[in-house]
C-alpha cells in the first residue's frame, strides 16, 4: 500500500471493507439465472444473526446520528436508495464517509460506530442484528435527531 494512503481507509477488493462498514458481497449460484426463474444470492456473516427488523425510511428522513453499543448491525437494501453515513466524530461533518445504498447492498457496521441512514427515495432495510435489540441495554445511543 502506497505511505500516502491512510492505513484506516485501505479497500479490500474482495469484500470493499471500509474502516467500520463493509459491504457484504453476495455469492450466487449461477444456474439459479440460467433457469428462467430468477436468481438466489446468499450473504453469509461472519457472526450469527439472532434478531432481523423491517425499517421503511420516507425520502429526505433521517433517524439521526446513533450507535449501537451492544451489536454489530447488517442492513439489505430490499427497496430504494440512499445513503449510509458515517462520522468519526459525531460533532464533526467533516468526518463524514458515505456508502451509496440501493436494492441488493448488504453492509456490516461495528459496533459503537456514529451512522445514520438518508433516504433519497421510499426505502425498505432489514436490518439484522447480533443481539436481541430489548436485551441490550441500551440498544442506542442518539446523538442527534
Amino acid at each position: 500500500m502506497p505511505d500516502d494512503i491512510d492505513p484506516d481507509h485501505q479497500i479490500d477488493p474482495g469484500n470493499q471493507t471500509y474502516k467500520k462498514v463493509e459491504i457484504l458481497r453476495p455469492t450466487c449460484n449461477l444456474d439459479t439465472v440460467r433457469d428462467g426463474r430468477g436468481g438466489i444470492f446468499t450473504w453469509v456473516p461472519p457472526e450469527p444473526i439472532v434478531e432481523f427488523n423491517m425499517l421503511y425510511f420516507r425520502p429526505g428522513k433521517t433517524r439521526g446520528f446513533h450507535y449501537h453499543p451492544h451489536f454489530i448491525e447488517y442492513l439489505l437494501v430490499v427497496d430504494g436508495s440512499g445513503v449510509l453515513v458515517t462520522r468519526e466524530d459525531p460533532e464533526d461533518p467533516k468526518c463524514e464517509e458515505f456508502i451509496h445504498l440501493s436494492k441488493g447492498v448488504c453492509t456490516r457496521t461495528e459496533i459503537n460506530i456514529y451512522h445514520t441512514v438518508y433516504a433519497i427515495t421510499d426505502m425498505t432495510i432489514v436490518a439484522m442484528l447480533t443481539n436481541q435489540w430489548d436485551h441490550s441495554d441500551p440498544p442506542i445511543i442518539r446523538v442527534d435527531d
